[in-house]
């Protein structure tokens, strides 16, 4: 701070008022003249010094600047505390004075830099934009939360409504199944049963066309039986024991192929029917039929006896598909005709 210059001297004039005085005193001591010099004068601290002032200029102090400026910004420029943002710094260049911008001393002390964003806001104010900030940003991480929840459920349901969809179209595709299965194994039965009908009539209408070679019989011999008594060694034909002369008829319509004496078979007489199959009816006692005669279903071809290689009466079948030499069992043959000796 500069120095005062020391005060002109005045002239002592001794007072004429009661409390005056009228001259120095003797019991003060010697008295003297006291001019303040800087030396003398403490300077003042704090916030209430003031800078000289020099020609009616303004005043040295930034604080004056700073309240300049917060008259130019007016309320616009504290609005910004209200918007929930943290204020902006702005700060004034670090000039000595204003004084020396319009030509003032350079000794003059330098102004402070200060923020104009914080510029006549207390303490409360502060507190209230940060904590109007923080609420703002826990409304935007709440709100970010609540999305993302709100995504994480909506994926959960559309995957919960998807394996739901997906059951339910396991299920109707189970049920479909279930019921094509069923429906399968009805049709199946249903045309195993119509199929066992259509041949249960086939063999009733077969019955009407084949018969029985005897009407009383005992069956004493199968197909494929072994024994000594046979050359072959196993038995050939299948056979209908009966009295002597019991009754000999033809098993189904056909021509007689042969008819006569057959060594170990005796007396023979062969049917060939319409589709090669050849009957042979052995043993017989008398033949009834000549070669190249046509017969019909029933009709008397001979009669039961036991001639040849017998133990017994009886008439032997034999059944020759085509006329080959090996015969099938006829009791095969005669169920598959809707017979059932």
């Amino acid at each position: 701070m500069a120095s005062n210059p020391p005060a002109p001297a005045a002239p002592f004039v001794p007072s004429t008022e009661p409390f005056g005085f009228a001259g120095p005193r003797t019991e003060e001591g010697q008295w003297e003249e006291w001019n303040p010099t800087a030396e003398s004068i403490a300077p003042v601290r704090g916030r209430h010094r003031v800078a000289k002032q020099r020609g009616g200029g303004l005043a040295r102090s930034s604080t004056v600047l700073g309240v300049g400026v917060i008259a130019a910004v007016g309320a616009g420029g504290m609005a910004s505390a209200n918007t929930g943002k943290p204020p902006v710094s702005i700060s004034v260049p670090d000039l000595p004075s204003v004084g020396a911008v319009f030509g003032g001393s350079s000794d003059a002390p330098k102004g402070s830099a200060t923020a104009l964003s914080s510029l006549g806001v207390t303490t409360e104010d502060t507190t209230q934009g940060a904590r109007d900030a923080g609420e703002a940003l826990r409304d935007r991480i709440m709100a970010q939360a609540e999305s993302q929840q709100v995504q994480v459920d909506s994926k959960a349901q559309s995957a919960t409504e998807a394996a739901l969809a997906k059951q339910i179209d396991d299920a109707a595709a189970k049920a479909e199944q279930d019921a094509a299965a069923k429906a399968k194994a009805a049709k199946e039965k249903a045309e195993a049963a119509a199929k066992k009908a259509a041949e249960a009539a086939k063999l009733a209408e077969l019955a009407k066309q084949f018969k029985l070679p005897v009407v009383s019989y005992t069956i004493t011999g199968t197909f494929g039986q072994a024994g000594s008594m046979w050359s072959s060694g196993y038995h050939t034909g299948l056979d209908f024991a009966a009295p002597t002369g019991t009754l000999i008829k033809a098993i189904h319509s056909g021509t007689v192929t042969e008819a006569g004496w057959a060594g170990s078979y005796g007396y023979r007489t062969i049917i060939t029917l319409d589709d090669g199959t050849e009957l042979w009816f052995c043993h017989q006692s008398s033949i009834s039929v000549s070669v190249g005669q046509k017969v019909a279903t029933g009709d008397v071809i001979g009669r039961v006896g036991a001639t040849g290689n017998v133990t017994g009466p009886h008439l032997h079948l034999e059944v020759h598909p085509n006329g080959q030499s090996d015969g099938i069992d006829p009791m095969t043959w005669l169920r598959s005709k809707g017979l059932n000796p």
